[in-house]
């Protein structure tokens, strides 16, 4: 290992262990709920923490999109190795991991388990230093973060037909959001017919009025023309954005989308690292990217995604789906974008970014961080951590019932 150069007048850590913990949390029936691709019977993730020769511990997120188990592999037989006796630089280390194995592993698994490493390398640098991640890349534009409720799933005994008994049921969920201050809702469509779709859409329109914001997802369920139809069909309901209304390797057919509809179009949540945004941008795909900071590249990569944004005017809105940890992440990278454009007065999902927060059952969400909890305040926005690095710390006993499958590098006997 190169010799670390001094930083604020203290040598930089060096990693000394990478452990990894593969974490299932089981639904119950009642709980469980669908999207257009799939039915979520429990909530998983993988996370990394890394040790240094200093004492420190710092926490990553990653595997959060299919099974965690080959991301942990990946982790611990690929890439672990690669910093292991290095010095904590985030940066550097990315640009390793990532040329190692960019022969076989631009995107999916392999940039899930940089991403994660990545996120722990700068946690460790923030409690290195005594800041913030926030500070760490280029300082806060806002103490607090306007947030979004992503719910409205399909749900109950027939996901599969839209009866007056699911339409109240999500009706009432929408309902349940407003009253607890959220400003801004995300519900999901694709899993029925468009007409059946914009049924439901109507119907929570209805009932939270004018003033909530609404934004639809359809995790790729269509092909352009159907996209284009729904589109039609939601046009008069003021909907915000239309989310992954294509699947991600379509990206002439978000072009052609774009260009047929009057709602603005996000993408990005199966994109990864600053090669495929600068496609979609180059494009001219989308509205608002959506990087997820747990998948897209980490931390780094982010930076290099956001700058691709600003560049072409494109709002970031990053998707974010995990643990405690993922929120954490995206609050400390979020409070550090800029506005887009500038205004003297910031409009949330306008020029504002705001942070995806998951209303479904997850105890790897609510109940993992100790003593930091994400609680709205009066104008629906979320505090940004302050400690240093991400500025949390793990619940062990929480962690502990929810792992099903842990590894360390180097091995210890």
């Amino acid at each position: 290992a190169s010799p670390a150069a001094p930083v604020a007048g203290l040598p930089l850590p060096t990693v000394v262990k990478v452990r990894t913990y593969v974490l299932r949390a089981p639904l119950t029936s009642e709980e469980t709920f669908w999207s257009s691709q799939a039915t979520f019977p429990e909530r998983c993730s993988m996370l990394v923490s890394l040790e240094t020769d200093t004492g420190l511990v710092g926490w990553g997120e990653g595997g959060q999109y299919g099974p965690a188990e080959p991301v942990a592999t990946v982790v611990l037989d690929v890439l672990a190795r690669l910093i292991v006796d290095q010095p904590v630089r985030p940066t550097k280390l990315w640009e390793d991991m990532y040329a190692h194995s960019r022969d076989f592993g631009q995107r999916g698994t392999y940039i899930d388990a940089i991403s994660a490493l990545d996120i722990a390398l700068w946690d460790l640098l923030g409690q290195h230093l005594g800041v913030p991640v926030s500070e760490l890349i280029g300082g806060r534009h806002r103490e607090t973060v306007p947030v979004y409720a992503t719910g409205c799933y399909y749900r109950g005994k027939d996901v599969f037909s839209l009866t007056e008994e699911a339409v109240q049921m999500v009706v009432d969920e929408a309902k349940r959001y407003v009253e607890q201050g959220f400003r801004i809702l995300k519900t999901k469509i694709g899993l029925l017919s468009i007409e059946e779709d914009a049924e439901r859409i109507r119907a929570i329109r209805e009932a939270v009025g004018p003033r909530v914001k609404i934004m639809v997802d359809a995790n790729h369920a269509y092909n352009v023309f159907t996209a284009t139809r729904m589109a039609k069909l939601l046009e008069p309901l003021d909907i915000t954005f239309f989310e992954e209304p294509v699947v991600p390797e379509d990206i002439d057919g978000y072009a052609k989308l774009r260009q047929a509809t009057s709602i603005p179009i996000a993408g990005g949540e199966c994109s990864f690292t600053r090669y495929d945004f600068a496609a979609l941008f180059a494009a001219n795909a989308v509205d608002i990217a959506q990087p997820d900071i747990g998948a897209a590249g980490g931390i780094s990569e982010f930076q290099k995604i956001a700058t691709l944004a600003s560049t072409h005017g494109v709002l970031v809105v990053p998707h974010v789906w995990g643990s405690g940890v993922a929120v954490a992440t995206a609050l400390q990278c979020i409070s550090a974008l800029p506005l887009t454009p500038f205004t003297a007065n910031p409009v949330p999902l306008q020029n504002e970014p705001v942070m995806e927060f998951d209303r479904n059952p997850s105890a790897l969400r609510d109940d993992l961080l100790l003593p930091f909890k994400f609680q709205l305040d009066e104008k629906g926005r979320l505090q940004v951590p302050n400690g240093p690095g991400l500025g949390i710390k793990l619940n062990q006993e929480v962690l502990a019932k929810y792992t099903t499958r842990r590894g360390v590098f180097p091995a210890e006997e």
